[in-house]
């Protein structure tokens, strides 16, 4: 059906509202090709004009995305290879019908400046969205994917919103609901009330990471709104409680939550999930600044997890959503056809890296640009998220693929000249990668929490080689498989186990870094949970659908003796104190810790270490656990942060020296690096706690250990993960405490303490008064 659509559009003027104006009557069909002739125009004088929606003016080329100035709204946005760019306004109402509302076309004689296309509407927005429709060539064979029937999102919207209800299909069960941008007002407002940034140093930080979704949604939270923002700002005292200052958001960024929908005949239910379309996504906005202003008031600091590798695009068979709809070959790398290595073959969209996704190009010059100073209003900006959010920091997915070369394949390109040999050169790594450049050294930007996941899908590791400037930290994934190891009782790890209690200087010191560069942790959100880390040897991702063949089968687990949850009550003991050791461990290592969420109460996953796919119980966060937990395990590691803030020594701002560490074995300063050994303490000056000696014993066979002989004083037990709660950590506030100190009193005033298997042990010094 042709419909009749009624729309003002520009003749001259200077885009600041001198214009003059003639009514132009548009024929087209929704989500037809202009090529196809449909986009015949008329210029129609009328005596009296209809009342106009919205004034149509020039607009200007920054800043990107839609901002408020000159008494309305700005687009503009970046597409070098488009030979045409529509503005499509989409009321609420037609967003969920798949419908366009109004269609804005720009003349590219005065809508586009170089490559932006631009232009400012004066009118009511009220429940008004936007996207964009670009025409040109459709050529895969050329990198360019032009289709002037798709409404693709603006990459610098500030919120983008698809479906109202969280994994409700759409009508004849639509999977791939029309996504639209906000459009802002001038009505935009949120009460910070004074917040300002914490700036904590980050040697003082405790991590926890955090799925937003997962942490409230299940019914044990007992939130008014489980599963959002606000549900997490309901259990903030949690966190607080805990010990942590920090918390990492997985991504908080919009996703189609059924792109993978499908029944699940393990669990018996289906896969993934959304938010709604209440103002626009304003709401949103504003649920987000108030979880980061009761984070702040609670003295948490807030990071996010940004993921810029890979796009929910895919490769070059994915759907058209964003990038690729607005200039393809300039958002992501390109790949010769593989197997040719002729330099004028047609270029093709391919995954550069192994990866569920496309690879974005982040090394391109304009892309640099484009991700660090494109003003405030990009959501790929994290200026925005700084200035506007209040966010403190950033941990970036798979970091190293924004150290590559760019997508620009042939040796002239990439070197200026021709070279003998193999030409395909992108993804080289890059010694000083000017993304990583500008951003650490942007002036906003430095100033905040970055961070690096050191590696990427296609096998480049930089744990401890990370470009930094002295500014960037790493996930170190050293540190978490060294811990892994010796904790276990593997031979073999002693002195590796002993650096990542230093706080890696063999990774971090050479480079002019520093101990808190170093973001240690033993599990993740990729991986095995604290308690399935002891509680499995293998893998068991059924329930992904993927026949188990999905998730890493190298984990350097242990089940201590027996696999799954039906075990001895002996095994179940030894895994209650495996657990202990690794939390004590990262406690009492230099760099900053990182926990992962549940881990504080003992989550399982039932021995899945890839649940990406699941919206279930699996990732949820059990109040009802923790509760279980509150005197036991989550007790322990309550007590443990407490014990880390406490101490001066346990968050140093340079590696330690021997004026500060001494290092013991079984005897006093007689280390044992051997194969063997599975033996390491250390006695630790510390100005608030005077002197602690720490050690782990990770035999199979117990051992008593003699202590350092410090005349006038005597050791006295804090910790021993080998004992049952309460006495694992012996506060001030346990009635028994005295009693439990006596029993040890014969072998502390022979200088000794016996430790079972498997176990770890601080001690503090005290005056002795029987001396």
């Amino acid at each position: 059906m042709v419909v009749s659509h009624e729309i003002p559009t520009v003749f001259g003027g200077d885009g600041k509202g001198e214009s003059s104006f003639k009514w132009v009557v548009q024929l087209y069909k929704p989500y037809t090709s202009v090529r196809e002739g449909v986009d015949t125009a008329v210029v129609v004088e009328e005596e009296e004009p209809k009342l106009r929606k919205f004034q149509v003016f020039e607009g200007h080329p920054a800043p990107f995305g839609a901002t408020v100035r000159d008494g309305g709204v700005n687009f503009a946005i970046f597409s070098a290879n488009a030979v045409s760019a529509t503005l499509c306004l989409i009321s609420l109402s037609d967003l969920l019908e798949n419908r366009v509302t109004e269609q804005i076309f720009l003349n590219p004689l005065t809508n586009k400046t170089g490559d932006v296309w631009h232009v400012l509407l004066k009118g009511d927005f009220k429940d008004v969205l936007y996207g964009y429709k670009f025409d040109g060539n459709f050529s895969p064979e050329e990198g360019l994917y032009y289709g002037p029937s798709q409404i693709v999102l603006d990459p610098y919207a500030k919120a983008v919103i698809s479906r109202g209800e969280f994994g409700v299909l759409g009508p004849d069960d639509n999977r791939w609901p029309q996504m639209a941008c906000m459009i802002p007002t001038t009505d935009d407002k949120f009460d910070w009330e004074g917040d300002s940034p914490l700036k904590y140093p980050q040697r003082d930080l405790i991590i926890y990471e955090m799925h937003v979704r997962g942490f409230t949604q299940h019914e044990s939270s007992r939130t008014e709104f489980p599963g959002t923002y606000l549900g997490v700002v309901e259990r903030l005292d949690h966190l607080k409680e805990l010990g942590v200052n920090c918390i990492e958001l997985m991504p908080c960024h919009e996703f189609n939550e059924l792109e993978y929908y499908s029944y699940n005949s393990v669990l018996g239910d289906y896969k993934y999930s959304s938010a709604g379309t209440r103002n626009c996504g304003r709401d949103a906005i504003n649920e987000f600044k108030l979880l980061v202003k009761e984070a702040h008031k609670r003295g948490i600091e807030v990071f996010m997890d940004v993921v810029f590798n890979h796009t929910a695009e895919g490769n070059e068979k994915g759907p058209i959503l964003s990038f690729r709809g607005v200039d393809n070959s300039v958002y992501y790398m390109l790949a010769p056809k593989p197997g040719s290595m002729d330099k004028e073959f047609p270029k093709i969209q391919s995954f550069i890296l192994i990866s569920v996704d496309n690879a974005v190009d982040l090394v391109n010059a304009f892309k640099c640009w484009l991700l660090t100073t494109c003003l405030t209003n990009s959501f790929l900006s994290r200026r925005y998220w700084v200035t506007e959010m209040h966010v403190d920091g950033f941990r970036f997915d798979l970091a190293s693929i924004m150290t590559r070369s760019s997508s620009l394949w042939d040796a002239v390109n990439v070197y200026g000249s021709p070279i003998d040999g193999d030409w395909l050169t992108t993804g080289t790594p890059l010694s000083s990668p000017p993304l990583i450049d500008m951003m650490s050294n942007d002036p906003i930007l430095c100033d905040v929490k970055l961070i690096a996941e050191a590696w990427d899908t296609g096998g480049l590791y930089q744990v401890g080689k990370f470009p930094h400037w002295r500014i960037w930290s790493e996930w170190n994934g050293k540190y978490r498989d060294i811990v892994r190891q010796f904790i276990k009782g593997t031979d073999g790890f002693s002195g590796a186990f002993a650096k990542c209690l230093c706080g890696s200087p063999n990774l971090y010191q050479e480079g002019g870094r520093k101990p808190w560069n170093s973001i240690n942790f033993v599990c993740a959100h990729d991986g095995f949970t604290l308690a399935d880390l002891v509680t499995y040897n293998e893998k068991h991702n059924l329930a992904n659908g993927e026949d188990n063949n999905d998730g890493e089968n190298h984990n350097n687990s242990w089940n201590c003796g027996q696999e799954g949850e039906s075990t001895s009550i002996s095994v179940k003991k030894l895994r209650k104190r495996q657990m202990r050791n690794f939390f004590l461990c990262l406690m009492v290592s230099q760099g900053v810790p990182m926990i992962y969420t549940g881990d504080e109460y003992g989550h399982t996953k039932g021995g899945n270490n890839n649940t990406y796919c699941h919206d279930n119980s699996i990732n949820y966060f059990r109040w009802d656990k923790k509760e279980e937990s509150s005197s036991d395990f989550f007790r322990f590691c309550r007590l443990m942060t407490k014990f880390r803030h406490e101490c001066e020594s346990l968050g140093l701002n340079d590696f330690p020296t021997a004026e500060r560490l001494q290092w013991h074995g079984h005897d006093p300063g007689t280390p044992d690096w051997s194969v063997k050994s599975r033996f390491v303490a250390f006695t630790l000056t510390d100005s608030v706690k005077g002197e602690i000696y720490i050690a782990f014993s990770t035999s199979h066979l117990p051992v008593t250990v003699t202590l350092p002989e410090r005349p006038g004083y005597r050791w006295e037990p804090l910790v021993d993960t080998g004992k049952p709660a309460p006495f694992d950590f012996l506060s001030s506030d346990i009635p028994e405490r005295d009693m439990a100190i006596k029993q040890y009193s014969h072998f502390l005033e022979a200088n000794l303490y016996p430790m079972l298997s498997y176990s770890a042990i601080i001690l503090l010094l005290s005056p002795d008064g029987n001396a």
